[in-house]
């Protein structure tokens, strides 16, 4: 793919795209094609070079989360160049480095709005994938050559960051991220995360960069040498029952990656006082809480979904600092289907990353 060199102003006419995706639940993902919305006054045109593969691709195209709008084009961790931008456009110019997450508008009126919360917007925020715009144009995701968003949920990628690497930190980065900071993860803290996959890797990595003391608590040790070389100090199998004997009391935050369903109650019973246990994993069916383990010793049991746009620009800025970027794998298109099987199999370590020109 080529990278566009002059912006543009506003365009009346939508752009065919190439993608990737499904035209029904039960279907292989194959090559389509799609169309843009015309470029507006304040709209971004990004050539999307990398796109990572998220569980919740699959969780979406399979029509697991509800109803799907086919065709879908799933991916919602996108890292480009700007090809070309709109006439009121002042935060972007062609050929800067950018990346988009998992929302591309929101209503921008609301109370959490109105914060700076709008991954919280109370009327819900446009999904990279899958919504209906404010334009009434559907959103297709990032499998595909290119995509159009408002300049305001367009991220800024640091020149310390390769694209491919930093394609992943626009989900499995924010997410981990936006519940260590909120719960105060840093030096005299002790953390501990629940899985280490393409979430968990990246929360141990920031966790340890925030100054944290972190512990892996994973089902087996398998992965065990990969979780202290990622900079964890510990690294316990929950499939053992001392482990939880051992552990109990010990944590001020537990972030839970993992999207199966656990027994809550034995890791809520790992917190200190005032300990908080954070679910970013979306188990499809509900857990039981007892409530006990939470009046007990004053814990909370939360959750936390993604981050603001100022929070994810945020995040990629101290990951620039830190060198921290994802493990990844890159793939090309040709690969998409058999390294969704390998994502539901936990055969990876740690993000499949699409290269975007083999569309």
């Amino acid at each position: 793919m080529t990278e566009t060199t002059t912006a543009t102003t506003s365009s009346t006419a939508a752009t065919a795209a190439r993608a990737f995706g499904a035209q029904a639940p039960d279907a292989q993902l194959a090559a389509l094609e799609i169309e843009r919305r015309a470029l507006g006054p304040k709209d971004v045109r990004i050539d999307i070079k990398y796109c990572g593969i998220c569980h919740s691709d699959i969780h979406f195209t399979r029509g697991e989360w509800g109803k799907v709008p086919y065709p879908a084009i799933p991916g919602h961790e996108i890292a480009g160049v700007v090809a070309a931008v709109g006439s009121e456009v002042t935060e972007f110019s062609a050929g800067d480095r950018v990346g988009v997450g998992c929302m591309v508008n929101s209503c921008r009126e609301c109370e959490n709005c109105a914060k700076g919360d709008e991954q919280y917007c109370i009327p819900g925020n446009t999904q990279t994938y899958g919504s209906t715009d404010r334009d009434g144009t559907v959103t297709y995701g990032g499998y595909s050559d290119h995509v159009v968003v408002d300049q305001d949920f367009v991220l800024r990628i640091p020149d310390g960051l390769e694209l491919d690497a930093a394609a992943p930190l626009l989900c499995a980065g924010i997410t981990t991220y936006s519940p260590l900071r909120h719960w105060g993860a840093g030096p005299g803290t002790r953390v501990a995360i629940v899985g280490l996959g393409g979430l968990g890797h990246m929360a141990v990595k920031i966790a340890t960069a925030m100054g944290a003391e972190v512990t892996v608590l994973s089902q087996t040790l398998n992965k065990k040498d990969d979780g202290l070389k990622l900079g964890a100090d510990a690294y316990f199998a929950t499939s053992d029952d001392a482990t939880f004997d051992e552990l109990a009391g010990t944590f001020d935050l537990i972030i839970n990656t993992v999207s199966a369903s656990l027994e809550i109650g034995k890791f809520l019973g790992l917190l200190k006082t005032d300990g908080a246990l954070v679910n970013v994993g979306a188990p499809p069916e509900p857990l039981p809480v007892p409530v006990f383990q939470l009046l007990l010793q004053r814990r909370t049991f939360a959750g936390s979904a993604i981050g603001s746009i100022r929070e994810t620009q945020e995040m990629l800025d101290f990951c620039a600092e830190h060198g921290i970027a994802a493990e990844i794998e890159v793939i090309d298109a040709s690969q998409i289907n058999d390294a969704w099987e390998r994502v539901l199999k936990s055969d990876v370590r740690y993000r499949f990353v699409i290269d975007n020109s083999t569309l």
